[in-house]
């Protein structure tokens, strides 16, 4: 897997390649605190065609808001391009303790889904 310092200026090297505990995510979607958690929007897909119509009907199956947990909440309000998810793991390690075990592993699948559900992006990608 390559290392982000090395690709920072190749855009177009494709995100699965790419060490994402070494990039600093952005939120892209709306949100908002319900109490100590945080509700994330869902964006309305934009799109034509097949995939935009599959895009479209997906998200009128799914929930239009996620809450998430306290870990989830956590990491949520770090990603706004200043920390790597790696940083993240760190400090959700010193908060959460063993419960946050595997921390690198837990936050780099919740990263995943969060960018391939468009809510997160890694600038340059």
């Amino acid at each position: 897997m390559r290392q982000a310092s090395e690709l920072r200026q190749h855009s177009s090297v494709p995100l699965e390649e790419v060490n994402l505990l070494e990039l600093a995510p952005v939120r892209t979607a709306e949100w908002k605190e319900v109490g100590d958690r945080v509700v994330v929007e869902r964006p309305r897909p934009t799109g034509s065609g097949i995939r935009g119509l599959w895009k479209r009907a997906s998200y009128h199956l799914a929930a239009p808001r996620i809450r998430l947990d306290a870990c989830g909440t956590f990491a949520w309000k770090r990603f706004d391009g200043r920390l790597t998810v790696r940083e993240v793991a760190g400090e959700l390690r010193e908060r959460f303790g063993e419960s946050a075990e595997p921390a690198e592993e837990r936050l780099g699948e919740f990263v995943r889904l969060l960018w391939h559900g468009g809510l997160l992006s890694y600038p340059g990608w």
